[in-house]
């Protein structure tokens, strides 16, 4: 079956419990705890996803993470982008260093038109609708 890695899904969970960015920030302990994300992980690929500009931090003794912007206008692909770059989108699935267009392998077709239609997905789903799905919105 295939899924997304493990560094997505943490950072898609754990940002699915950040406030928005008119919140109140939260430590990321906290989120950690919340999310089930464990924060050794989450402290490594938190600058990540503040570089990209998908959480803001707060500096100070009140302050934490929070969303960089509304989760209606974040991607699951800019948050996939943001911890992982685009390296699950140009990996062989049988994981030949050699494949690509003018060198395929037997599952080149198929994997290609598979990574289209996970990227048009990934692209199309808001962490908006991740947090709706977990019952987290009113």
């Amino acid at each position: 079956m295939l899924s997304l890695s493990k560094t997505t899904g943490y950072a898609i969970q754990a940002m699915s419990h950040l406030e928005k960015p008119d919140g109140q920030p939260a430590t990321l302990r906290s989120i950690a705890s919340r999310a089930r994300v464990p924060y050794p992980y989450l402290a490594r690929r938190m600058p990540d996803l503040v570089a990209a500009g998908l959480v803001r931090s707060v500096r100070g003794k009140c302050g934490g993470v929070l969303l960089g912007r509304p989760p209606e206008t974040i991607t699951l692909l800019e948050i996939s982008e943001a911890v992982e770059a685009r390296q699950w989108l140009g990996r062989c699935l049988l994981g030949l260093t050699a494949c690509s267009d003018e060198r395929a392998c037997p599952s080149h077709a198929f994997w290609k038109g598979a990574r289209h239609q996970i990227e048009s997905t990934l692209r199309n789903t808001t962490l908006a609708d991740v947090i709706a799905h977990e019952g987290k919105l009113p």
